[in-house]
């Protein structure tokens, strides 16, 4: 009943009450029945017309805004299907942009090359100009002077300095001489010829900045046996917070006021062998920094990069061992190895780096590609990890070095195996957000700080070298070196 006379419950209750009204009035008034019939039907049909005109109304509304439906639908599919003029994807874009990068330079190149035949074709346009002259001037007939009196103010003349004094002329040559002759050229002499003409001059390269020079290997070699090595610090910080975590030693060698980087004093000290002696006064250093920071509370580590060549010195992996002693207080300290060198390390230096584990950090720095095996390094007991900034931002111009692992997902591989990730040589503030962007955590660079000199009481606090073996008895003077180091040394 509910569903039945719940929208019509008003028709309904209307119906019966002039069924119940026009049935009496019907039996003792007709006529009057018959006249409230007629204005119910009216009513009725009234109603009715309304009724029906509002729902053609709603059709007509309906019926439009089906008609917008349909039309967005129409654009919705054509946006979702492919157009001939759409934007391509990431990696066809990228490609596209190599492509012009390297079109660019090719123009470049042709464009210097265009130039270069350019000034090659006047020369030699202006060698044969050159030549024809000179041979048109030999076939032409030699002009004959006429006869005129001698000056000789015209011989003696040069057209900057001034004139000498002309010789007393003979009592032929006293003869009077117009005003006008004076200042006729000299005929010309047989064998004058006349100057070619100036070749296209080539352009001027632009002037290039002169460098300092590089001071002598002597100089070098001397300067560290003096001990002219200064201790700079470049502090690790995390992203985005910049907060200090922990330094990167660098030996700097001072010759002449003048503080030289690695990269300028290096390759001289790995010619004379003295390189495994640098890392041993390193080390000591870093060991009295290690120390200072823990005597302050603090839990920032410190990393030394080891010059490859000091792996096979005969026993310094050792020394390392007995420096480190015992227990963990050299836990923060730790050694930086090249990537190579991890990859090419045989079955005893892998041994005496195992004994090292828990004494002494190491660190995978100098990478040559991304290709990390986070288990093989946990194995290794590397616990950091140094990638250059350019290496991570550009992958265009490292394409061989890249790994199978996105650049973003290198992060969080390495953070799952436990090992930090660090991003070094960060030089602009413009590089930072794509680091971030990156998931990378900490970084190194001049756009956070630069390299600063670590205080001279730090590093008086404790030994800075550890005490070389006693010389032998019969010759105080001679310093006692390794066969290995003589053999370098000599070659």
């Amino acid at each position: 009943m509910a569903r039945l006379f719940g929208r019509h419950t008003g028709l309904w209750a209307a119906g019966l009450l002039g069924v119940v009204t026009l049935g009496p009035l019907a039996v003792f008034f007709p006529s009057t029945a018959a006249f409230a019939l007629g204005a119910v039907g009216c009513l009725g049909a009234g109603t009715a017309l309304g009724r029906g005109s509002g729902l053609k109304a709603r059709c007509e509304k309906l019926s439009q805004e089906v008609n917008v439906l349909s039309q967005r639908l129409l654009k919705a599919e054509q946006v979702a299907a492919p157009h001939p003029d759409a934007s391509p994807p990431e990696g066809l874009r990228a490609e596209v942009h190599e492509l012009t990068v390297e079109i660019g330079l090719l123009s470049g190149i042709v464009r210097d090359l265009s130039a270069v035949i350019r000034s090659q074709d006047d020369e030699i346009a202006a060698l044969k100009a050159r030549d024809a002259a000179r041979a048109q001037q030999a076939a032409a007939p030699e002009p004959q002077p006429e006869p005129m009196p001698r000056i000789p103010v015209m011989a003696e003349m040069a057209p900057v300095v001034p004139p000498a004094p002309p010789p007393r002329p003979s009592s032929v040559e006293q003869a009077w001489t117009p005003p006008i002759l004076s200042r006729l050229p000299e005929p010309p002499a047989a064998n004058v010829v006349e100057p070619a003409p100036l070749p296209v001059p080539r352009p001027i390269p632009p002037r290039r900045l002169e460098t300092p020079r590089a001071p002598s290997e002597a100089a070098i070699i001397a300067a560290f046996d003096r001990g002219r090595l200064d201790v700079y610090l470049q502090p690790v910080v995390t992203l985005p917070q910049r907060k200090v975590v922990a330094y990167e030693a660098v030996a700097r060698l001072r010759i002449d006021e003048e503080s030289l980087e690695p990269v300028h004093y290096l390759s001289a000290l790995e010619r004379n062998g003295r390189t495994t002696e640098l890392d041993r006064r390193m080390l000591a250093r870093a060991e009295s920094i290690v120390r200072h920071l823990l005597r302050r509370g603090s839990d920032a580590r410190v990393t030394y990069g080891l010059s490859p060549l000091s792996l096979f010195e005969p026993g310094f992996l050792k020394e390392i061992a007995r420096m480190a002693g015992d227990g963990q207080d050299l836990a923060a300290l730790e050694i930086a190895l090249p990537q190579a060198s991890w990859r090419g390390l045989d079955s005893g230096q892998r041994a005496l780096l195992t004994a090292l584990r828990g004494r002494v950090g190491f660190c995978l720095d100098r990478p040559t590609d991304l290709r990390f095996d986070t288990r093989e390094m946990a194995d290794q007991g590397i616990g950091q990890v140094k990638v250059p900034a350019s290496l991570l931002l550009q992958p265009a111009a490292a394409r061989g070095a890249l790994s199978d692992l996105a650049v973003e997902d290198l992060a969080p591989a390495l953070a799952r195996a436990r090992i930090r990730f660090v991003v070094t040589d960060v030089e602009t503030e413009a590089d930072v957000p794509d680091l971030i962007d990156l998931n990378v955590p900490f970084a190194q660079g001049a756009a956070f700080a630069p390299a600063r000199p670590v205080r001279g009481e730090i590093l008086a606090a404790l030994p800075q070298e550890a005490p070389p073996p006693p010389p032998p008895a019969d010759d105080p003077g001679t310093e006692r070196r390794s066969f290995r180091s003589l053999l370098r040394r000599a070659s």
